[in-house]
């Protein structure tokens, strides 16, 4: 079989500026489910504009969830999605939650990779460090009055280019504990990816960044003794080398109430399979921070693959990981992230299968 031509990136975008934000691309697909019919076989839509009924139940009741991932160009030019079949089931858990029709793995990457297909000038080349960040959206799009759930759902999975995070390098930032506020509950939404775990954090998050602090973290809403995740992203920690061997443990909370962060468990497996280090999915103490358990501290998630965290701070006490002043990414965590980034663009064997389809797009 010929394999087609390489559509390269468009010409009529600065890639070097581009950022983080929302652009129009070529379209985007959309699937509609109803009871009867079940799945339809979704159409391209060009128009960025969903008409949805007025009494749709993801507009009064927040019956929708979502997902996050990215396409990567590699050294010829072909375009891969990084791990699409693990979103796709984590979404199947989210659909769960909030009483929805599961998106099966075969639709939800089929409606990536036509998605990608169509807007493949707007991959940023694989120079500029960028990616096509994907959004797949399942809401209930019909008219439903009552507490239940809508007649009708759609499936919708858009894309836009987005730029390297870091691009000046990797660098730490601090750290703000949200006390006065429980992003989750025991037995809750926690660990699925519905849109209300999200919107309620906008205003402790920007309260924190007015004060200095780029990320915040949460801690367990039925104690406050234990660490959960950050507003955006899960937290994960490294200990200090052992004197000896000098491999270290990958430590991460294994907590109900928090997402399963596809980078994260991406960055255990390098961590285990390749760097050969311990890996820990355990309850964290927020007191093991200050006893200083931990060399190093990250966020971790789709957007930015990992931020440092150099300080924590909660109320008048200030916990600094290593000497709280670093301005570059420590020794553990630059290894994690090479071979992760790695891995995506093609520069390392993806000897675990992540880049989808093989061949490229």
């Amino acid at each position: 079989m010929t394999s087609r031509a390489v559509v390269p990136p468009t010409d009529k975008l600065d890639w070097t500026t581009i950022g983080f934000q929302y652009r129009d691309t070529n379209g985007f697909v959309k699937y509609t489910w109803t009871e009867e019919t079940g799945w339809d076989e979704g159409k391209f839509l060009t128009d960025p504009m969903l008409n949805i009924h007025v009494c749709a139940t993801g507009l009064h009741y927040g019956q929708q969830c979502f997902e996050g991932l990215k396409a990567f160009r590699d050294n010829d030019g072909r375009v891969r999605i990084f791990r699409p079949d693990v979103n796709a089931k984590r979404m199947q858990r989210s659909a769960d939650m909030a009483h929805m029709p599961r998106v099966p793995v075969e639709i939800f990457e089929q409606a990536v990779r036509r998605t990608v297909e169509a807007n493949l000038e707007f991959v940023p080349p694989k120079e500029s460090g960028g990616s096509l960040y994907i959004r797949p959206v399942l809401f209930g799009s019909g008219p439903f009055i009552g507490m239940g759930a809508a007649p009708e759902f759609s499936f919708i999975v858009f894309g836009m280019p987005v730029g390297n995070y870091y691009s000046g390098g990797v660098v730490p930032v601090d750290a703000l504990v949200i006390e006065d506020f429980d992003r989750t509950a025991p037995n809750g939404t926690g660990a699925t990816k519905v849109g209300g775990n999200y919107a309620s954090t906008f205003g402790p998050m920007l309260r924190a960044k007015k004060q200095g602090y780029p990320i915040t973290l949460h801690l367990d809403s039925k104690t406050h003794t234990y660490i959960d995740e950050f507003s955006t992203s899960n937290f994960v920690a490294l200990t200090h080398p052992d004197p000896v061997t000098k491999k270290r443990t990958f430590v991460t909370p294994n907590s109900s109430t928090i997402l399963q962060s596809v980078t994260r468990l991406s960055l255990e497996d390098i961590a285990e399979k390749t760097l050969g280090w311990e890996v820990e999915e355990r309850p964290v103490k927020f007191e093991e921070l200050v006893q200083g358990r931990f060399a190093e501290v990250a966020a971790v998630g789709t957007a930015a693959i990992l931020t440092p965290v150099r300080k924590i701070v909660r109320g008048d006490q200030v916990v600094c990981i290593g000497s709280g002043t670093q301005t570059e990414i420590g020794e553990g965590f630059a290894r994690l992230y090479k071979e992760y980034r790695g891995i995506q663009s093609g520069d390392q064997d993806d000897t675990f299968g992540w880049m989808w389809p093989a061949e490229g797009l």
